[in-house]
């Protein structure tokens, strides 16, 4: 692994040489173990602690297939299927595993009685498969999570309906939270040349699903003049939106549940903000009986903002506690654009505020090659920028997924597999420079 990585930092390392580094056999990962499937039997979900369940366990190197690659992993990231996963909620993973180890000889690889973690990467391409001719060795990446396999004639408009699509680290195996990763090289994109390994390890799961869910006419296919209601605004998929929002000429609603949070969204540009716990909101009387009155208040609050105006859209992903309010504060005709559950999956709204105005649900999933492409080409333009807030070594996984569990983050928590240090990875410095306070607003606060 040193060989790898004194490669990765010298400043004149070629394709050749990382052709002619020899692998090692095993490699240190995150993993869960299926054999502690029920350790967190009868515990709700709050106190099931990830710094249990998660190891940093010495694996064995997957076998390269066709079009796949090995990639030493510089850095990763913490999203909430990491936390999902570490909780065993709603359903254990390895059942995801099981199911695509039966696809065919080649994915049996994944079906192990271990699971290596992780939805983000950026790093450095060692070896490829049969068949790839786009990417070498020696070649800096970021890869998206979007894992198909497309035989299936569903996928080719659109990869996301691909009946064998999964995410990558979490419905199969050889994910990102390690020092080596496995993927299929149609995941991977250049990294952008101005951003640190943890910067730029940081968006790809978040920003991708933002794009595809605000932006592309898969999902709400946002225009110049929305109004968009971003539940989470400051947080590690909202950030993102909030971005897109402004970005795009349309007008974020952004709700947040602290000050500190809502000076986050102004430094990006906001001005209309709504903080939930200052306000006081509470849209469920009890735990079977919501309150309408607390989405007419809502409503009324947003036309404060705006003028007079309804959202267009509105950019769920807490599910349960708002899909409620959601439905209801929407213009009539609007979307409401979901791609997440993060207080619960079983969502209730009363149907006549969405059949008598015409309005529209819209689920979104993750985003296909070229949505994430597009996604990362705006990072790598100073369009977009990362949303990085703190950053933990490989070891202290367990901590960082607890810390997004308890929602004690903000923007993205970052993980240093192989890198050394923070800091390291930039090549284009003018363009980081004309960026900088941008790339670090998460870091500043």
């Amino acid at each position: 692994m040193k060989e790898i990585l004194d490669a990765i930092l010298s400043s004149d390392s070629t394709a050749a040489d990382f052709a002619a580094i020899k692998l090692p056999e095993s490699y240190r990962a995150v993993t869960l173990h299926k054999d502690e499937e029920q350790m967190f039997a009868g515990l709700d979900s709050r106190d099931k602690d990830p710094r249990t369940s998660l190891h940093l366990d010495d694996v064995a190197l997957p076998e390269l297939g066709p079009g796949e690659a090995l990639v030493a992993v510089m850095a990763s990231a913490v999203n909430y299927n990491t936390v999902w996963s570490s909780i065993y909620e709603p359903v254990s993973t390895f059942g995801f595993l099981e199911r695509y180890g039966r696809l065919s000889p080649l994915t049996k690889r994944h079906d192990l009685p271990y699971h290596v973690l992780g939805s983000d990467l950026a790093g450095v391409v060692l070896r490829t498969g049969a068949g790839v001719n786009a990417w070498k060795p020696g070649d800096e990446v970021v890869a998206h999570c979007l894992s198909v396999e497309l035989e299936s004639s569903d996928g080719h408009n659109d990869t996301m309906m691909d009946p064998e699509q999964r995410i990558w680290g979490f419905e199969t195996n050889f994910g990102g939270l390690a020092q080596i990763a496995l993927v299929k090289t149609n995941q991977l994109m250049p990294k952008p040349a101005h951003l640190t390994w943890e910067e730029a390890a940081s968006p790809g799961l978040v920003n991708s699903t933002a794009y595809r869910q605000l932006v592309s006419r898969n999902g709400a296919g946002m225009k110049q003049g929305d109004n968009v209601l971003i539940w989470g605004a400051s947080g590690g998929l909202g950030s993102y939106a909030t971005q897109y929002a402004l970005a795009g000429g349309a007008t974020p609603i952004c709700v947040v549940s602290n000050d500190q949070k809502a000076e986050i969204c102004r430094s990006m540009g906001a001005e209309a903000i709504i903080d939930r716990s200052a306000e006081g909101y509470r849209f469920w009387k009890d735990e079977n009986t919501q309150d309408p009155r607390e989405w007419k208040r809502l409503g009324g609050r947003i036309r404060e903002l705006t003028g007079g105006e309804d959202v267009d859209i509105v950019f769920e992903h807490p599910g349960r506690e708002t899909f409620g309010a959601s439905v209801y504060v929407t213009r009539k005709g609007g979307t409401i654009v979901t791609c997440a559950s993060t207080s619960g999956f079983m969502h209730q709204y009363d149907n006549r505020y969405l059949w008598m105005s015409l309005k529209k649900i819209v689920g979104s999933h993750f985003a296909n090659y070229r949505e994430a492409w597009e996604a990362n080409r705006l990072v790598a333009k100073g369009k977009i920028h990362p949303t990085l807030s703190k950053v933990y070594t490989l070891d202290e996984t367990g901590q960082a997924a607890l810390d997004v569990h308890q929602n004690k983050h903000q923007g993205k928590v970052g993980v240093l597999c192989l890198a050394p240090s923070e800091g390291l990875g930039v090549r284009d410095h003018e363009l980081r420079e004309k960026h900088l306070p941008a790339i670090n607003r998460f870091r500043d606060i």
